[in-house]
């Protein structure tokens, strides 16, 4: 009754008319209107906001979300990409060689992939999880003054690695970023592909306007500049959902393959299998087993000892005594060390959330809750329930937020909930200097607002089932 792999909502009303509180509006208008709306939305905003300052005005106005229009997103989104893109060719254009303009390795972080996978090409797979030997790699290849990158993903990671190690770096990163960018982007389109008939006009079929707010999403750029995996993490959470119900196998598939970031698996086998899942939980343990087995076969046992050898170089250098930069992290345990908290305090009270969030996600996926408020719900959850967890993964927000916006769609946005959303998505670009500047990780505090509105639109929902159900049967 209501399980979580039917996606269809308990109540969910089919309207002809855009529900209350939705972003939806009437066919688009010509493009000399667009252009007005959109060189327009500078002073629209501007008295929008000299009206409502007095009185509750401005209290209103974010709880009802009547401020996000559609010409605003379209703008702000625009103004992201351009500032982004411009700062991107900033790098290529001072660069010299593979090297950036603070003699950096192009893509930072994507410099200790190829450096592994220069090692695995070298006949070495288990260099990489030696942070000596790994360094001395990045020197060989960047010089002597490039900073240490280290390696902390699982051997499945290794043949990505050498596949890209195999070309010249630039075309490496090139290929890296383009593709991630690609996967990130079909999976977007298929979360909103799976929207309910209630919210069909989210569909991108219908809708273009998804794809501008994706790809201006502030992670995104993050992740381009350091050439980072978080895209790579979306397109597999958010694909693995979109696809849950239709085609379970190939879920289960994608969220096997996420296991070269074992601290995000630990809040969906739990979702999964309160909302009896099991095929997608079969394939998935398929999809792992078969990984661990060919890993063991190319690269051998050594690799794999060597991996979770390196695991107490992880959390005591990287995790506990943060040498990659606490204010880069953004969890409860990064947040409590932040705070000049111990580690065992730390650990404390990212163990109370987690178990918290692990509670209130199996009563979300075993009862008669809208699906997107499930995927929502897990999408944070993801986040949330580990104490290893960077700026870059919050990547994993942007199916969060479309599947909250497709709820919307359905069923109409909560009190605060579209400016909930709106604070999610610009989360990204300001997570990392807030929390250097007030030693405030604010994707924490904005996740768990978030993931709380979640909890009330989805209790709410199971209260109105009985209410539903007795109507219905009146009726009869």
């Amino acid at each position: 009754m209501g399980g979580a792999c039917d996606r269809r909502a308990p109540t969910e009303q089919i309207k002809k008319d855009p529900p209350p509180g939705s972003l939806r509006s009437p066919p688009s208008p010509p493009l000399a209107t667009h252009s007005r709306r959109f060189a327009s939305a500078f002073l629209s905003f501007k008295t929008a906001a000299a009206g409502r300052l007095s009185g509750g005005g401005i209290t209103d106005t974010l709880r009802t979300g009547a401020w996000l229009t559609r010409a605003r997103v379209r703008l702000w989104s625009v103004a992201v990409v351009i500032a982004a893109v411009a700062g991107l060719g900033f790098l290529l254009a001072t660069a010299h060689g593979i090297a950036d303009f603070r003699n950096r390795p192009l893509g930072t972080d994507f410099a200790g992939f190829y450096a592994a996978g220069r090692a695995v090409l070298a006949g070495d797979p288990a260099a990489p999880y030696d942070p000596a030997r790994q360094r001395a790699g990045e020197q060989a290849i960047f010089g002597s003054d490039t900073p240490f990158y280290s390696f902390s993903y699982p051997p499945f990671f290794l043949f990505i690695a050498a596949a890209l190690a195999a070309l010249p770096y630039r075309l490496a990163l090139a290929l890296w970023q383009g593709a991630s960018l690609a996967l990130y982007l079909l999976a977007m389109r298929a979360v909103l592909q799976s929207a309910p008939e209630a919210a069909k006009d989210w569909r991108p079929g219908a809708d273009r306007l998804w794809l501008l707010p994706a790809l201006a999403f502030p992670a995104v750029f993050i992740n381009l500049g350091h050439g980072q995996n978080g895209l790579v993490t979306a397109a597999l959470v958010g694909g693995a959902l979109a696809l849950l119900d239709a085609r379970p196998i190939v879920a289960g598939v994608l969220v096997g393959l996420l296991a070269y970031k074992p601290q995000f698996g630990l809040m969906i086998p739990l979702a999964l299998a309160a909302g009896g899942c099991w095929r997608a939980i079969a394939a998935a343990v398929a999809t792992v087993a078969l990984l661990v087995l060919a890993t063991l076969a190319v690269f051998g046992p050594d690799a794999w000892h060597a991996f979770l050898g390196a695991n107490e170089f992880m959390r005591v250098v990287l995790l506990e005594s943060g040498a990659g930069g606490w204010h880069k992290m953004q969890s409860v345990f990064a947040w409590a060390r932040l705070w000049g908290g111990s580690v065992a305090l730390a650990y404390a009270i990212q163990g109370t959330v987690t178990l918290a969030l692990a509670a209130t996600l199996i009563w979300l996926w075993r009862g008669a809750v809208p699906f997107a408020l499930k995927a929502a719900a897990l999408c944070l959850g993801v986040l949330l329930g580990t104490p290893f967890s960077f700026d870059y993964d919050l990547m994993v927000l942007a199916p969060a937020i479309a599947f909250l916006a497709i709820h919307g769609g359905a069923n109409g946005f909560g009190p605060y909930g579209k400016t909930a959303l709106a604070a999610l998505w610009m989360v990204p670009l300001l997570a990392r200097p807030v929390a250097g500047a007030l030693l405030i990780p604010l994707a924490v505090p904005a996740m768990l607002t978030v993931y709380a509105l979640v909890l009330r639109d989805a209790a709410r929902a199971r209260a109105a089932e009985p209410s539903a159900a007795a109507r219905s049967a009146a009726a009869r």
